[in-house]
């Protein structure tokens, strides 16, 4: 399991961090990756994949594989 958090790093160099419930306790590896907001991934919206993804005409036509059950 792994589980992102983008935090801001005080003057005084101390954190805490809210762990999520489903992260289980126990020993845990944490990485410090400095970055900046232009760093951070994008949030998609609804329709930004539009025309990257297409479905064949005969998506629904029977497999051959299975005319023996049908």
């Amino acid at each position: 399991m792994s589980v992102t958090q983008t935090v801001e790093i005080p003057a005084s160099h101390r954190l805490t961090i809210d762990v999520p419930r489903e992260v289980p306790a126990g020993p845990v590896i944490i990485t410090f990756t400095p970055g900046t907001a232009e760093s951070q991934p994008k949030r998609r919206g609804f329709g930004c994949l539009k025309g990257q993804i297409w479905m064949a005409d005969d998506f629904d036509a029977p497999l051959e594989d299975f005319k023996d059950y049908m």
